[in-house]
């Protein structure tokens, strides 16, 4: 069984390397993929064309879910690679890919110029950005999971997200600059292929992890050693997921995402057609909600030295979900911008993500199968949540008001309990839950 999380421990200069090249890349690819992201208000009237308010919604949502549709195919290759070659590989293929992409959108020609060519093109560079984000932040977690242990491993796993959020915090601030006519978003994006190649450039000093190496290892150990007994060697290198273990997965996965969107994207819809805010007030205003998002992931990465992540999850949990119930009424009952941004604050603050207990998850998953399961479930549950969330959203609130966020947001919540619970009972079966141990059968750790 690993050390205890009330321990402490310190990190070697490796691991610190690591961490530091693998959050300074995570921040780069972030700020890449969110920049159009809060750019959108400005550049889907450059590649779209003019059409009524509700055409318009339904524009919006699918430009806003391309870069998530296709994600789990990314998470197939890129899963692959990074079970069969290694981790190491993956961060750096990956963020070469987002340079690529956004080099690309710098260049293109606008709706204006070349009509419906333009947004075929804007598609295809989103579609390749969200393929790229996909092994990135994967690949940057899994790496430190499998790298670092316990208690440091989850909040210094925690920095990963701690480093997207800055990424997008940096993204607004630059998306600012642009509505402000500071900064050609032609500019703004070649900036971002540029940071994302040294950001690469960067990775290739990365090492693989241990546990990968390890593993590989063992299995070459064991067909050293017998040519005969290949089921030994079959059962070695393709360990099953369970099925209850892949959908808990999937679920964790899933809670995030409506936050994320209502938070950013559907809130900046309200505050344009309900306040008249220009698109630079709205992502002024994003900019702030971006900051208390990454003041909350840094606190919760720094409570997770201390306390165990699914028992902050199951809080926050508490917290949200019935609190919830109210914003339908207060979206309704607000009279200026500034009501929509404390909405915009308790999502950010008390909406549950992954954030600090990935590597719990990563950890119940066999060691060969980690990469290509979780990647896979993480990008299915934000391809299926984005859809249903965008496109759900702009019907099930024509049809039943501000209610019909409540529709999409409490099954969610359901099946996130599940999960949870799910994995809490993986940890005290194995013996690695800090505060709860099964004394009547206690099984092997999975690494």
């Amino acid at each position: 069984m690993e050390v205890d999380i009330s321990k402490s421990a310190k990190l070697t200069r490796e691991q610190k390397e690591a961490v530091g090249l693998l959050s300074i890349g995570t921040f780069l690819e972030y700020f890449d993929l969110m920049l159009y992201v809060h750019m959108a208000v400005l550049l889907n009237e450059l590649f779209f064309p003019k059409t009524d308010p509700f055409t318009a919604s339904l524009i919006s949502a699918f430009a806003f879910c391309s870069v998530f549709i296709f994600r789990p195919f990314g998470a197939l290759i890129f899963g692959y690679i990074g079970d069969k070659i290694g981790r190491r590989h993956t961060v750096i293929i990956t963020t070469l890919l987002m340079s690529c992409a956004c080099l690309t959108m710098s260049m293109l020609p606008t709706y204006a110029e070349i009509g419906i060519a333009a947004s075929v093109s804007f598609f295809i560079c989103r579609i390749a950005q969200g393929m790229s984000s996909m092994g990135e932040i994967i690949g940057a977690e899994l790496y430190l999971t499998e790298m670092i242990k316990k208690p440091l491993r989850y909040p210094v796993v925690s920095l990963i997200a701690v480093a997207s959020s800055v990424g997008e915090m940096v993204a607004l601030g630059v998306a600012s600059l642009v509505t402000l006519s500071f900064f050609n978003w032609r500019a703004a994006f070649v900036l971002g292929a540029v940071i994302a190649l040294v950001g690469a450039i960067a990775r290739i000093r990365l090492r693989e992890t241990p546990e990968f190496v390890n593993a590989k290892k063992r299995l070459l150990s064991i067909k050293s050693q017998t040519t005969e007994n290949l089921e030994e060697l079959t059962l070695a290198a393709r360990e099953t997921v369970k099925k209850s273990t892949a959908l808990a997965v999937f679920l964790v996965n899933c809670a995030w995402a409506p936050c994320l969107y209502y938070t950013y994207i559907y809130c900046a819809e309200v505050l344009k057609n309900s306040f008249n805010y220009s698109p630079h007030d709205i992502i002024l205003q994003n900019f702030f909600v971006a900051l208390a998002q990454l003041i909350t992931w840094s606190v919760l990465a720094y409570l997770s030295k201390t306390i165990y992540p699914l028992k902050i999850m199951k809080i926050r949990i508490a917290i949200f979900y019935p609190l919830v119930l109210f914003i339908p009424y207060l979206l309704h009952n607000a009279s200026d911008g500034y009501h929509v941004f404390f909405i915009q604050l308790f999502i950010v603050i008390f909406g549950v993500g992954i954030t600090p207990a990935a590597p719990i998850f990563f950890k119940n998953i066999p060691v060969f199968q980690r990469f290509t399961c979780y990647a896979f479930m993480y990008a299915l549950s934000r391809a299926l949540i984005y859809v249903i969330t965008s496109f759900g959203t702009v019907y099930l609130t024509k049809w039943y008001g501000y209610q019909g966020i409540l529709f999409i947001i409490l099954p969610i919540g359901v099946g996130l309990v599940w999960a949870v619970n799910h994995f809490e009972r993986m940890e005290i079966d194995s013996g690695s839950h800090p505060y709860k141990k099964n004394h009547e059968s206690a099984q092997p750790a999975v690494v």
